[in-house]
């Protein structure tokens, strides 16, 4: 009987911490996952990612070229990260769009921060240490530290005391 590790593929560039498990079903390359994390079934993460410690990043979720979450984050089911502020499969000329044709815009998660099932993050954004987005948001400004966030657009339900 196949094991779950048959229907993964992590690439031999991928840097995994120690007591990492990876879940089935997984497409991982070129990107950096901390000891003691967890990433579970269903999950793409692209080269130049970064995932820190501790962190759980549940099935379903794309974590693009970009993103750093660092330390103690916590990552709903099919959250969605966006880097590309303008998206366009072709140039004006009608050729397809390589890399060359477009700017990966970095997001930030910080330490300690949690991310609800089927929220997208679009890019260019930092959600602060411990923050909260509530699930089903579209975080399109920077999350402040401790805040609570949800809606689309996510909007501030509660700030840090």
């Amino acid at each position: 009987m196949p094991s779950y590790k048959d229907f993964q593929l992590i690439a031999p560039d991928v840097k995994l911490g120690k007591n990492t498990r990876v879940f089935g079903f997984t497409n991982l390359y070129g990107c950096e996952v901390g000891d003691d994390s967890k990433v579970g079934t269903f999950v793409e993460i692209q080269k130049g990612a970064r995932i820190g410690q501790r962190c759980k990043i549940s099935s379903h979720t794309f974590i693009c070229e970009g993103v750093t979450i660092e330390d103690e984050v916590f990552i709903g089911h099919s959250v969605t990260f966006i880097n590309d502020r303008f998206p366009r499969a072709t140039n004006e000329d009608g050729s397809p769009q390589t890399e060359a044709d477009w700017k990966c815009v970095p997001t930030v998660i910080k330490k300690g921060a949690s991310i609800g099932s089927g929220s997208t993050i679009l890019c260019g954004i930092t959600v602060g240490e411990r923050a909260i987005v509530g699930a089903g948001s579209v975080v399109t400004k920077d999350v402040p530290p401790g805040a609570i966030v949800a809606g689309n657009p996510a909007r501030i339900l509660k700030k840090k005391t």
